[in-house]
Parts: structure tokens; C-alpha cells; sequence
């Protein structure tokens, strides 16, 4: 079975879509352009005619990478529920490299795993026990560097410039946000993930490193 196109450039985000974790979000999608890589998650299909799992593992199949953040793990204030959308995306992500078959393009999958704190999730999915999991303490300075090592650490590209110059990139790209989107007539507080991942592209083919 062939390879997906661009499945070596392919980094699957599965992180909160709340507004509180939006910046962080942001940070992401910014940082894995700015390392040369092409950002997927399921907010990039809007197709009420494909069934959401369906449509997740489809682009899990396509990533080799794959950036986890289960920080959410509070209760939802409306429900009194935990949420579970990260650690089953994990799973399916860890699922798709651990079972796919010998040589197959799967087994060459990397993932991050992520939390607010080094070893919270051992109180609410403790079989993580033995996963090398990375502490960014809400910070995004430091889920940028995370994030950054991850990708060269793995892709040993070059081009992959450090952790501290892509966070200023990122500063000065929030910056000439507003200009890009007003010349758009696009609502900057209101983007979508491809709209916005396309401003990202364009301030970096405008700013390259």
C-alpha cells in the first residue's frame, strides 16, 4: 500500500477546541508551518455527509506525526462531564502505528504526548504509564519549543530553526495578523482552521526564515 501525499509532511493536531486553549492552538498550526510541515486535525473538513470518527482516523492515516495534548481533562461546566475527544484520538493514533502491519507506512508514526503537568495524567489515564509525557505548563513559549524539538528531533531537518526565533516569528505574526484579515474581509476573532492556516502560509512565504 502506497504511502498518503505528503505523509511525511503530515502533523495530525488532537488538542481542545475551547476558547481557552484557542491561542495555544494557534501556536501549534503557526509553529509545525514555520518547521516546514502541514498541520491536519478534523477541523479542516466541514462535510455534514462524512461521519466524524470516520473522517478522523481517515486523517490520523494520513499523518506521520501526530501532536496530543491532553490537558483537557477537567469537568465541562455545562454537563458536569469529563471530556474524552483527546485520549480517543491518542488511542486511535497509537492504535494505527502499533497494529499496522510489517513495513507498512504506519509503523514509521511519532507522536507527542502533552499536559499542563509531567505526571497529572496518571491520575485519570494511568496506562499511559512508561510514555515519555511533556509538561508545557500553559505556557506557549514552551509548547512551541516542544512542539519544535519534536519535529526535529524525528525529521532532522536543517531548515528547522529554534524553538526561541519561532516564538518571536510567532509574536510578530499575531501582530500583522489583523492587517492580513482586514484585507481579506475575513473576522480575525472568527477564523477557521483553513483560513487561518492559510494566513499563516502566506505571512511565512512573505517572512521566510
Amino acid at each position: 500500500m502506497s504511502q498518503p501525499a505528503n505523509y511525511r509532511d503530515n502533523v495530525f493536531i488532537n488538542c481542545p477546541f475551547d476558547k481557552d486553549y484557542h491561542p495555544f492552538f494557534e501556536a501549534i498550526i503557526f509553529v509545525i508551518h514555520d518547521c516546514g510541515f502541514i498541520p491536519r486535525c478534523a477541523r479542516e473538513e466541514d462535510d455534514s455527509g462524512n461521519v466524524r470518527i470516520i473522517k478522523i482516523m481517515k486523517i490520523i492515516d494520513d499523518c506521520r506525526y501526530g501532536m496530543h495534548d491532553i490537558s483537557k481533562a477537567d469537568l465541562d461546566v455545562s454537563s458536569g462531564l469529563a471530556r474524552f475527544n483527546m485520549p480517543l484520538e491518542l488511542g486511535l493514533f497509537m492504535g494505527a502505528h502499533q497494529y499496522a502491519p510489517a513495513r507498512h507506512y504506519n509503523r514509521e508514526k511519532k507522536l507527542l504526548i502533552m499536559d499542563n503537568e509531567q505526571y497529572r495524567y496518571q491520575q485519570f489515564i494511568s496506562d499511559l504509564s512508561g510514555q515519555d509525557i511533556i509538561a508545557h505548563g500553559r505556557s506557549i513559549p514552551a509548547l512551541i519549543g516542544h512542539v519544535r524539538n519534536f519535529l526535529y528531533n524525528n525529521a532532522r531537518r536543517t531548515s528547522i530553526a529554534g524553538g526561541n526565533y519561532i516564538h518571536d516569528r510567532f509574536q510578530r505574526f499575531l501582530f500583522d495578523l489583523p492587517a492580513y484579515c482586514a484585507t481579506l474581509h475575513w473576522d480575525r476573532e472568527n477564523l477557521t482552521f483553513l483560513a487561518y492556516s492559510a494566513c499563516v502560509s502566506a505571512w511565512i512565504e512573505e517572512n521566510p526564515i
